[in-house]
């Protein structure tokens, strides 16, 4: 049976999520559409194949029959989708961040577990392949004791008019930078770490995007239950710094990095080795993985569980920078 997907939110984002609906059709299609937008929803319909089109997600959960929801609004409508969604049990996938602050983040972790509707936060960077291969070797211990952990996420931003508005403002954006594209960074630490964060402390900074409320760039530290140190470097300020990788991970036994679908890695003494591995997009693969999830009755990759812990990091970074110190974090706060 063909699940049957509710997309709400059409812009940007949502094309991508589309397309990667497009890929599996046989699997799922994308029903219904809304956008308080009409221009947005009606070109979203056409360009899925006549979908039907609502101008609220609140229409589109009561007067259609979708399996589930992929939700791509602004940060600040999260929470409130997610709620409406899994209280008339519609499956969710989810936009990062999954919301704004750890009362929210209460809110749906209740109402998902009372509702018994699996919720997938979309991270789609764990599906890059350089990531997965280096998450199987990390598993297999062929670094040893994990010393450091470096992820990075930057590139030059030229805020575009249709998304300055709630960008720039901290109240819709839940902060700057860091809660945006350095969520992807915060995701991927917390994920090859495989270690409980206890320790922050965070600098953030604006260096070019002098509209926002919030931060362009970020450096977080962060120190691990099991020892490691963790450091977030993200952006909109600057291209990726000359010689850097998407994430590198430091042992007692060598190192690995990476980005996209090369991978790199050196034993100590040893030869430095390169696997380029088949490419893959992303978004689709993070689609595929959804929708075969919800078949076959799996635990996604990453659920609300894990965005709420990428939230207490990025929370805690926040914190730390307006009190000017190291932030312990508790995993009950």
């Amino acid at each position: 049976m063909t699940i049957k997907i509710g997309l709400i939110g059409c812009g940007e984002i949502a094309a991508w999520h589309a397309r990667g609906y497009l890929a599996i059709s046989e699997e799922a299609q994308i029903t219904a559409v809304s956008d308080v937008a009409e221009a947005n929803a009606q070109k979203m319909a056409q360009d899925v194949g006549a979908a039907h089109v609502f101008g609220h997600f609140r229409a589109l959960l009561g007067e259609s029959d979708v399996d589930a929801v992929d939700i791509c609004l602004p940060h600040h409508l999260h929470r409130d989708a997610i709620v409406a969604a899994a209280t008339v049990g519609k499956h969710i996938l989810c936009e990062k961040p999954l919301c704004l602050n750890l009362d929210e983040a209460d809110e749906i972790r209740r109402i998902i577990t009372a509702n018994g509707v699996t919720l997938m936060c979309a991270h789609n960077q764990l599906f890059a392949p350089a990531v997965q291969q280096a998450k199987r070797l990390l598993a297999e211990g062929v670094l040893g004791r994990i010393y450091e952990i470096r992820t990075l996420d930057t590139f030059r931003y030229l805020l575009a008019k249709r998304n300055a508005g709630w960008r720039n403002k901290k109240e819709t954006m839940g902060g700057g930078e860091l809660i945006d594209t350095g969520y992807h960074p915060s995701y991927l630490l917390l994920y090859l770490a495989d270690s409980t964060p206890v320790e922050v402390t965070a600098m953030l900074s604006t260096h070019r995007l002098w509209s926002m409320d919030g931060e362009d760039s970020a450096q977080v530290l962060v120190r691990f239950a099991n020892g490691a140190i963790g450091n977030i470097v993200t952006s909109w300020a600057y291209e990726p710094p000359i010689g850097s990788w998407q994430f590198q991970v430091i042992g007692e036994r060598g190192q690995i990095y990476g980005r996209h679908n090369v991978l790199h890695y050196q034993i100590n003494e040893g030869a430095p080795e390169t696997v380029t591995l088949p490419e893959v997009n992303t978004f689709e693969a993070e689609i595929a993985h959804f929708v075969a999830c919800l078949r076959n009755q799996h635990r996604p990759i990453q659920t609300e569980v894990d965005g709420i812990h990428v939230l207490k990091l990025i929370l805690g970074a926040y914190q730390s920078q307006m009190e000017k110190r190291a932030v312990v974090l508790c995993p009950d706060q």
